[in-house]
């Protein structure tokens, strides 16, 4: 039901451009219709076998450990940078703790925050202090993480999205002094009483906590955070498995498009018809990932059996931890299977010779070795942006 003002309203500021001033949530007069009800069950019906999924799957925290770098990777890609998923996990893999390149700072940063915030949960609700405790860690030591630039703190100047100025710009967030009250206002409706589906509310704060802007630089992903830690928070998933970015990144101009419609035409339904479909498909890729994974565990498992007799022990021990560490050093198998340097090196060749692991420097020293089969089970990540 598009009605303009519905969303919030264009106010004129001194500087002559109007910034937008966001109604309180929830939306005044939301319709679910038949469409939008379809889209709904179909959404919480593929997050609920994906969360059933964690029984099945042997170690799923091995499994959310990859999750959680490539939805870092492709959260990031969307701002702009440039670092990949492998450029990530051979940074983890290397052994004389080089310092990393800002692409890869800003992805480490965004899994530091995300584990941050997801073992705050626990004592913490989403709040502002929460959202802000994630927001530093996010911007630490990096571009937009300045002291100017206040990382953990509410912004206390105007911004702006696209354009050199507010004047030119695309869409201009509610003046600083609106924005602890806005974000009040949020934190009020996810804990509200008041019935309504958790998807539903996870696609209204999304998209709320954009409008909002309340920080210099860094909303995007810490919006896309919120959206995990709403649903861990609320037990829709025991694991965070559900990730957005890669939706969001396929569809980059309609995401946007869509979220500006609701400040123009107090479109909320059809940003969540879009917000629900997007979360039932990367539902059932992250199911379809996760029993691949079981899949191809099983045979990994089987062929190591067959052929590395004495070994084979270890080496069972070795593929587990791959599963967390698909790239590997012959001193990460040292540290994690707590085996001498010659037999880790001699387990390495080992599933190089069987067609497990592929080394990929062709040095005599300093190898490196990739589960390569393991790695394309996430798409998405791998490459450039």
């Amino acid at each position: 039901m598009a009605e303009p003002g519905r969303a919030g309203r264009y106010v004129p500021q001194p500087g002559g451009f109007s910034a937008f001033i966001p109604e309180p949530l929830p939306p005044r007069a939301l319709k679910i219709d038949s469409k939008l009800q379809a889209l709904l069950s179909r959404a919480d019906l593929a997050v609920g076998r994906l969360d059933g999924v964690i029984e099945v799957i042997p170690n799923p925290d091995r499994f959310v450990y990859m999750y959680v770098r490539r939805e870092a990777v492709l959260s990031s890609q969307i701002e702009g940078t440039q670092a990949s998923l492998m450029d990530v996990l051979e940074y983890e893999a290397q052994e004389d703790q080089t310092p990393a390149g800002v692409d890869v700072r800003e992805i480490v940063n965004y899994i530091e925050a995300m584990s941050h915030g997801l073992a705050r949960l626990s004592d913490l609700p989403i709040s502002r202090r929460l959202i802000c405790e994630v927001h530093e860690k996010l911007m630490a030591d990096v571009r937009g993480g300045e002291p100017q630039k206040t990382p953990g703190e509410f912004r206390r100047s105007q911004n702006w999205i696209g354009g050199a100025s507010p004047s030119t710009a695309r869409f201009v967030p509610p003046p600083a002094e609106q924005v602890p009250a806005a974000f009040s206002n949020l934190e009020s409706f996810l804990h509200d009483d008041a019935p309504m589906p958790s998807l539903i509310k996870a696609g209204i704060a999304h998209a709320q906590f954009e409008t909002i802007h309340p920080f210099v630089d860094g909303n995007g992903r810490t919006g896309r955070l919120l959206i995990t830690f709403w649903l861990v928070e609320q037990q829709i998933l025991r694991k965070p498995l559900l990730y957005p970015s890669l939706f969001f990144k396929e569809h980059k101009e309609e995401y946007g498009e869509r979220l500006q419609a609701i400040r123009d035409r107090g479109a909320w339904e059809e940003w969540l018809e879009f917000f629900l479909d997007g979360v039932a498909q990367i539902a059932d890729e992250a199911y379809r990932t996760a029993l691949a994974i079981f899949a191809l565990r099983e045979r990994d498992r089987q062929k190591i059996s067959d052929t590395m007799g004495r070994r084979a022990a270890s080496a069972m021990l070795l593929l587990d931890e791959l599963l967390k560490l698909p790239i590997m050093r012959t001193r990460t198998v040292q540290r994690t299977i707590n085996v001498s340097q010659p037999t880790a090196t001699a387990l390495l060749e080992s599933l190089v010779e069987i067609g497990l692991l592929r080394e990929v420097t062709g040095r005599k020293r300093y190898r490196l070795y990739r589960y390569e089969e393991y790695l394309d089970l996430f798409p998405g990540g791998a490459n450039k942006a």
